[in-house]
């Protein structure tokens, strides 16, 4: 049986990692810096960059905006709790599956 919070951490948690990782790249912010601003290696911001991480789910609508929002703002410097806002994130993505789902449409 596999739980949602498997699904959350293997598949949702990457996914959105790599989306934000992607939007802070489409407004020009160097690997290094996404790295930075999302506290992980150069690395892993590489591997979700290129779809070798995180590239199982595609996020639409409000979830997508909510990424886009986020990314502009870490650009900007106006995130105070970054684990809240992806947390928040998680909490839209389990909301719109509504309940007994497994948290995540994979691709």
């Amino acid at each position: 049986m596999k739980l949602p919070c498997q699904s959350i951490v293997w598949n949702v948690l990457p996914a959105i990692r790599a989306a934000i990782a992607e939007e802070l790249n489409a407004m020009g912010v160097s690997q290094l810096e996404a790295a930075r601003l999302l506290d992980m290696t150069p690395s892993a911001i590489s591997q979700y960059r290129t779809g070798k991480r995180g590239y199982r789910i595609v996020f639409e609508g409000e979830v997508k905006e909510s990424l886009n929002r986020l990314a502009r703002d870490l650009k900007a410097g106006e995130v105070g709790d970054l684990a809240a806002r992806i947390c928040g994130i998680c909490a839209e993505i389990r909301e719109e599956d509504g309940p007994g789902s497994s948290c995540a449409r994979e691709t």
